[in-house]
C-alpha cells in the first residue's frame, strides 16, 4: 500500500506540475532564490514525446479495423504522451531554491531535499558524468551529468518515491548555472555580499 500511495503521489504531483507549467508559475520558490536545472534533458524528453506520438499514429492506422482496441491504445498514448510532458514540466516548476537559511535540493516530482545551510561544509563546482551508487552519497544528475557537489558535516534525511528514508552526507547535484549558485551559496553561508569570489 505504501508503494502504491506514493506512486500515485508522484503522479499528482507531475500533473499538477504540467499545469503550472502552462501557467508560467513555479513551485515552492517564495522567499528564495530559484537555480533551474532543466535545460539539459528537454531536448531528451521532447525527442521520447515525439516518438510517443508517432507509436499513436502508427497504432492507430494498424488499429482501425478494431474501434475498441483503438480508443484503449489512444487513451494509454496520451496517458504517456501526459507523463513524459509532465517529467519535464515538474523539473522546470521545481527548481532549486535558495533561501536565507537552507537549500532546497530538488529533482522534479522525485526528489525534494532540504539542506539547511548550517550543515554545509564545503561546496564546490564539479562536473561528473559518471555516478556509482554508494552508501552516504545522493546524485541528482541531469543528463548524465551533475556539476555540484555538496559535503554536509552532518547528514540529511530524504524519503524516497516507495517511503524509504535514506541520509546523504554528500549531495551532487545539477544546475544550469553552477558557478552563480557557487557564489551565491559563499554568500549566503558567510552573510556577506562583498566577499571573494570562491571560484578565483
Amino acid at each position: 500500500m505504501r508503494v502504491v500511495h506514493g506512486l500515485v503521489r508522484h503522479e499528482a504531483r507531475l500533473f499538477v506540475s504540467l499545469g503550472l507549467w502552462l501557467a508560467r508559475r513555479t513551485h515552492g520558490t517564495a522567499g528564495g532564490r530559484a537555480f533551474g536545472y532543466a535545460r539539459g534533458q528537454g531536448s531528451t524528453l521532447f525527442g521520447l514525446g515525439f516518438v510517443c506520438v508517432v507509436e499513436s499514429f502508427t497504432m492507430s492506422v494498424l488499429l482501425r479495423d478494431w474501434p475498441t482496441a483503438h480508443r484503449v491504445v489512444l487513451l494509454l498514448d496520451v496517458y504517456t504522451l501526459l507523463f513524459v510532458v509532465g517529467l519535464h514540466a515538474a523539473c522546470v516548476v521545481r527548481p532549486h531554491v535558495l533561501t536565507p537559511d537552507a537549500l532546497r535540493v530538488r529533482y522534479g516530482a522525485h526528489v525534494d531535499l532540504r539542506i539547511p545551510l548550517a550543515v554545509i561544509g564545503a561546496v564546490r563546482r564539479e562536473t561528473r558524468t559518471t555516478h556509482e551508487r554508494a552508501a552516504g552519497e545522493l546524485d541528482l544528475p541531469v543528463a548524465s551529468r551533475t556539476t555540484l557537489t555538496l559535503e554536509l558535516t552532518v547528514p540529511v534525511t530524504r524519503t524516497t518515491l516507495f517511503g524509504r528514508r535514506r541520509t546523504a552526507s554528500v549531495v551532487r547535484l545539477h544546475a544550469e548555472d553552477p558557478d552563480d549558485l557557487v557564489r551565491a551559496l559563499t554568500r549566503v553561508r558567510t552573510g556577506s555580499s562583498t566577499c571573494p569570489d570562491p571560484l578565483g
